[in-house]
């Protein structure tokens, strides 16, 4: 028997929301239209759900790649290839599932609750501390690092586009009258155009921050990926590592054996007074910097002098729009900032933030958005 639509109504509704994430306009009016086409479709094979939502929430062919890659991420399956008429395959949809997610024989008529189940698993995931995850739930966390969407505030520049509204363009105000024999029609308007800011992303690779080296580096290329032209990476250690180009190549994993093979230090020792130091002196001050929104990506264990962290974090804020430090303990229950790189740091610093699992990432995402 067919599974009744109240039994999924809040999967359909999660999964819009990571659509929305993903950046595909799945409107109320969508998710009511793929609630109706469950209801007609059913649940008992995993393609009925993906047919009904790509035939009712995608509302062009821009939307239908970011669709696979959310319905993959989201119900933990893999989405069925355009013009092959044959169905996913039950067993190994639940097989794809996290977090362990138990087969007990032959299936069940009645399939809404374990889809329930792999989406609950989902959204588990983005919750767990990523230094705790197993091998399994890496791999999951990978796919749904595709969903991230980190885009740079926007900054006025010089430059000029015409608009509806704002100051008066003289020069096409002539023109317009001039072709009409010296009458004044309109009045011609521009604005400035909005230009994406710079994003300096600095990870802190060394031994403490080991566990979460991995996650920040795919985030950063995440970043670097959507805006390749305003994103600046570098890491920092014991000595500073600039690895943006490596982080350009399309393939994540490559982009991550690549940057290793780039960073002398890895996991060793922390000197960020030092590393902070050589970043503003050989690219900060010149203009990577300034009205930049610098993100620092560190547990503030520090083997140098605080107070040099300190000096330097007073001359980053001073170049920067906004400068966020986000620091993986942050998120733990009973965390308080008392390491001396974090007390030298705090009183410099816009926003501090958490970073040690994916819905940290995601909130990190908004305030760079925000800043």
């Amino acid at each position: 028997m067919t599974a009744p639509v109240h039994d999924v109504t809040d999967v359909v509704l999660g999964f819009a929301r990571t659509l929305r994430h993903a950046g595909v306009d799945a409107s109320p009016e969508r998710v009511q239209a793929m609630l109706a086409a469950v209801d007609t479709l059913g649940v008992l094979k995993p393609s009925s759900m993906y047919w009904a939502g790509r035939c009712t929430l995608c509302a062009s062919p821009d939307d239908l790649d970011r669709y696979d890659a959310a319905f993959s991420a989201y119900f933990g399956g893999e989405a069925p290839r355009v013009g092959r008429r044959a169905p996913i395959q039950r067993d190994r949809l639940a097989a794809a599932a996290p977090f362990g997610v138990e087969q007990t024989g032959a299936p069940t008529e009645d399939e809404g609750p374990e889809i329930r189940t792999m989406a609950t698993g989902a959204e588990i995931l983005r919750h767990r501390d990523v230094a705790q995850l197993s091998p399994g739930e890496r791999d999951e966390l990978r796919r749904l690092f595709t969903l991230l969407r980190p885009d740079p505030p926007a900054r006025r520049s010089r430059r000029r586009v015409a608009a509806r509204t704002g100051a008066v363009d003289v020069p096409r105000t002539v023109r317009h009258m001039l072709r009409r024999a010296g009458e004044t029609s309109r009045l011609a308007r521009r604005q400035p155009r909005p230009k994406p800011r710079r994003v300096v992303l600095l990870l802190d690779v060394s031994g403490s921050m080991s566990p979460y080296a991995d996650t920040l580096l795919r985030f950063a290329h995440v970043a670097v990926r959507r805006h390749p032209a305003s994103t600046e990476v570098f890491t920092m250690g014991t000595r500073l590592t600039r690895v943006t180009r490596p982080m350009r190549l399309r393939d994540a994993d490559k982009a991550l054996v690549a940057s290793g093979h780039a960073i002398p230090d890895w996991s060793g020792g922390t000197r960020l007074g030092e590393v902070l130091k050589a970043f503003l002196d050989r690219w900060g001050q010149r203009g990577t910097a300034r009205r930049a929104v610098v993100v620092l990506f560190s547990d503030g264990w520090e083997r140098g002098e605080p107070t040099l962290l300190g000096a330097q974090m007073a001359r980053l804020h001073r170049l920067a729009h906004q400068v966020v430090w986000v620091n993986p303990h942050k998120g733990r229950d009973g965390y308080a900032p008392l390491t001396g790189g974090m007390q030298a740091a705090l009183p410099h610093v816009d926003d501090f933030v958490a970073g040690h699992s994916l819905a940290a990432l995601e909130h990190l995402v908004e305030v760079m958005r925000r800043a």
